[in-house]
Order: structure tokens, then sequence, then C-alpha cells
């Protein structure tokens, strides 16, 4: 499932442009040993500052395991400005049809072998399918790539091998690299598709995407910042389950509410339930009318304040 974040959208996707660069640091730095600048886990470059297309690729748990950039080739860009050497003193590209494609990485950890949903040869087709529907659809005519060995020929398997070179591939730090053509036509897509047998629409709303991105998360994190707050016994019995949690939380704020032998007491109770309903919500209306019958009056009305 594809997102693609650019200078439209990135304000509402930081928390998941952050997950990106931690698995281009995972991919870049730490597994294939190149020579980038990894700060607080993330790798993040000059090009980035740049407001490039990130097409990003989510899994059905929300998490990101694909990603590749997209630069336009009109303004800097790593093949005229950092690897210049590959074009053989050749003039570096500037297109506003032609972009530069550059970045590419799968979660390898987490995906598998062969041609499921959840293999690294589906996740790579669904970032190509995306990268080149979205340059398509923006007028672009091609894209260029620096690739390596490794990656020439995933792009082979994957029917989208390039159709030229710029240059001869040279040794580029610890590997070795190549510039490459490679069209943004219906058939090149086309054939990606058949490949890894995809007929739907890879793109997701920016409102799915989020809601995607944040399910599991909210759950996990939600469940971290109250789990101080609930005494052991009550913690065995709650599940991770968004409803459940809220009520058995409610639930217990009810119970040392009803059993507070003093004003200071029911006031720290009250302060609990009242960051827990901003963090969590309410539980339903029936549930609330059942824990309130079991209040003493007096503290009926402060929590009644409370809820409102």
């Amino acid at each position: 499932m594809i997102i693609v974040v650019d200078a439209l959208n990135k304000h509402r996707f930081s928390a998941l442009l952050d997950e990106m660069h931690k698995l281009r640091a995972r991919v870049f730095h730490d597994r294939l040993g190149r020579d980038v600048t990894v700060r607080d886990g993330k790798e993040i470059d000059s090009f980035d500052h740049l407001d490039p297309a990130h097409v990003i690729c989510l899994d059905a748990e929300g998490d990101v395991v694909g990603s590749m950039r997209l630069l336009q080739t009109t303004g800097p860009h790593m093949l005229s400005d950092m690897v210049h050497a590959l074009l053989d003193d050749d003039a570096p590209l500037r297109s506003g049809q032609v972009w530069e494609a550059t970045r590419f990485c799968v979660d390898t950890q987490k995906l598998s072998d062969g041609k499921t949903r959840n293999s690294i040869s589906y996740v790579t087709s669904e970032v190509m399918i995306g990268a080149f529907e979205y340059a398509r659809d923006a007028g672009v005519l091609d894209a260029v790539a620096v690739i390596d060995p490794v990656m020439s020929r995933v792009m082979t398997r994957c029917a989208n091998a390039p159709y030229d070179y710029l240059g001869a591939a040279k040794p580029m730090g610890k590997g070795t690299d190549i510039a490459a053509l490679i069209d943004c036509s219906d058939e090149r897509i086309a054939g990606i598709r058949a490949f890894a047998g995809i007929d739907h629409d890879v793109f997701l709303s920016e409102d799915d995407a989020l809601d995607i991105f944040n399910r599991n998360r909210d759950t996990a994190i939600g469940s971290a910042k109250v789990s101080h707050l609930v005494p052991h016994q009550t913690k065995a019995a709650i599940t991770l389950v968004p409803d459940a949690l809220k009520t058995a939380l409610q639930l217990y704020c009810f119970e040392q509410m009803r059993d507070a032998e003093s004003q200071t007491d029911l006031d720290a109770a009250l302060a609990l339930m009242e960051a827990l309903s901003e963090e969590f919500g309410t539980a339903k209306a029936s549930e609330l009318g059942r824990m309130m019958q079991s209040l003493p009056r007096h503290s009926r009305t402060q929590v009644q304040a409370t809820l409102n």
C-alpha cells in the first residue's frame, strides 16, 4: 500500500517520514555499509531538504517496509552533485520530464522471500508501480537511477530492466554503481504489475494511510503511558483492545473514587480519570451510568463535572 509524501502533505506525515528515514539507516548504513550520515537512528541527506516526493510502502500493520525518493533534475540532485563521475564527464541531465530516483530500499528483515504480499519481491514491485505511476501522471517521461549490480538484477527479474545507461559502471565507495535510465511508460508499469500479480490501485488516500500507520501505534503508546498508573493485578486483567482498555481503566478510576477516604484521595482519582479521558475518550454511556450508581452521592457531582 503506497502513500506519496511530498511538499504539499509532509506536514501530516512527520512520524511516518521518521520511520522511513529509520528504515533507510538500517538498509544503507547498517546492512549495506554505505557512507551515509545517520543521526538519532535516521538517515537524512541534503537532498531530503529539497522537497522530493517520497514513495512509501506500508504493510497491513502500518509499518514502513519500502520507499523510494523522487527528485527533479532541474535543480541539485545526486547524479549532478555527488556522483557526477558516473557520467564519464558528460553534462548532468537537466529536464522537467526526467526525475532522479534514489534511496530505494525495502525491509529485508521483516519481509519474506517468495511473491506473497509480505515478500521482498511484492513490496519492491509495489514501490516501483507507485513511483512510475506517480511520475507518469506528473508528466515525467524518464527516471534516472544510480544502481548497483544487485539492484540491476532485481529490476530485470521484476520486468523492470533499464532501457539504457549513462556512462560505465564504476567503483563507488564499497560497491560498484551505474546510472540507469528507466522510462515511466504504461508498458513498463503493466509489465511490473503482471510480474507481481498486482491489478489493484496501489495508492492509499492520505486519511487511510494515517489511519493504518497510527492504528497500532496509538494502542501501544496509550498502553505504555498508563501502565505505571494501574495496579499490578489490574494490568494482568487488561487486554490491549482499545474499548476493553478504556473500560477497564475507567472502572479502576471509579473504584478509586468509590473507596476514597478523603477529599485528597477523591481529587487524585478525578485527576487520573480526566487524564485518561483526554487520552482515550470515555466509555459508553451505559457503562458510565452503571459505574456512577456505585459512587457516593457527594462524589457524583464532581465526577459528572469531570466528564463534561
